[in-house]
């Protein structure tokens, strides 16, 4: 997984700076991973989430001790909450993806891929919430590889990234809901924004269905991931001539049993 490279560094400055307490929000992973940062630092970790967040997810929120809080309608509601409940206990709001040490973190797995390759990748895709991984990632590539292609790989119903990116800024767009909720990102993060201006060459949009698709794909070859690291798969099924040899950055497996059964007998109920 990726989200303790990020979390690790930011934690570890508050820590040093004084800070007995971070607060974050999260659909879960980083919120875990911003938990576990405290619990090493020895300070408190305090995680607001959306309600509907994956089992799995809140469990290991509450394995690693966070002091859980369910608000708001979605991921940037729950922003918010976090960010009001920071201002008003004088403590420090670590949003993610707003940290430029996590982009320097992040940049390592762009030197593992390239380290741990046979032969360079031809492309790379990465799906992309607020960015950061995808950001990271591609600027390591492009500053050894600069004719790799790197792919980043939105929900189609979530498009505020792609629509950014093609903008050159941060802009506002009708989102809806999708079953990837690492990738549920409906109000863009101006310093991501701007460094996958130059670490991604190009936006793909993958549908419910596809992802759906591919994620029960993935736990039938048994690789146990969560909807959003089946973005990429369902990117590359969608585009199987990006060019060779391609690699896919897939993060995350905490996700519920019942939608993978859903993905394998009820595809249909998926959005196209």
């Amino acid at each position: 997984m990726f989200k303790w490279r990020g979390a690790l560094p930011v934690v570890e400055e508050l820590a040093r700076d004084g800070h007995d307490a971070v607060v974050t929000a999260s659909t879960g992973n980083h919120g875990a991973a911003v938990a576990w940062a405290c619990r090493e630092a020895g300070i408190r970790g305090i995680v607001f989430v959306p309600p509907g967040c994956a089992r799995a997810k809140l469990a290991n929120l509450e394995r690693l001790g966070a002091d859980v809080h369910i608000a708001g309608l979605d991921l940037d509601d729950a922003k918010d909450a976090a960010r009001t409940h920071a201002d008003e206990a004088g403590l420090r709001f670590f949003e993610d993806g707003a940290e430029p040490l996590q982009y320097d973190a992040y940049g390592a797995i762009g030197d593992e891929i390239l380290e741990q390759s046979a032969v360079p990748p031809a492309t790379v895709v990465v799906p992309i919430g607020n960015g950061a991984l995808a950001a990271g990632v591609g600027a390591a590539l492009g500053r050894r590889h600069p004719l790799m292609a790197r792919i980043g790989v939105v929900s189609k119903e979530m498009p505020v990234m792609a629509e950014s990116h093609a903008a050159g800024a941060a802009v506002h767009v009708s989102s809806s809901t999708t079953i990837a909720d690492g990738l549920a990102v409906r109000v863009a993060i101006p310093l991501a924004v701007e460094r996958l201006q130059s670490a991604i060459d190009r936006m793909l949009r993958v549908s419910e269905r596809a992802v759906a698709s591919s994620l029960a794909a993935c736990h039938d070859a048994d690789v146990p991931v969560e909807p959003s690291a089946a973005a990429a798969v369902a990117a590359l099924r969608e585009e199987p001539d990006l060019g060779g040899p391609v690699v896919l950055v897939m993060t995350g497996k905490n996700v519920d049993d019942v939608l993978v059964a859903r993905a394998r007998t009820d595809l249909e109920s998926f959005p196209e």
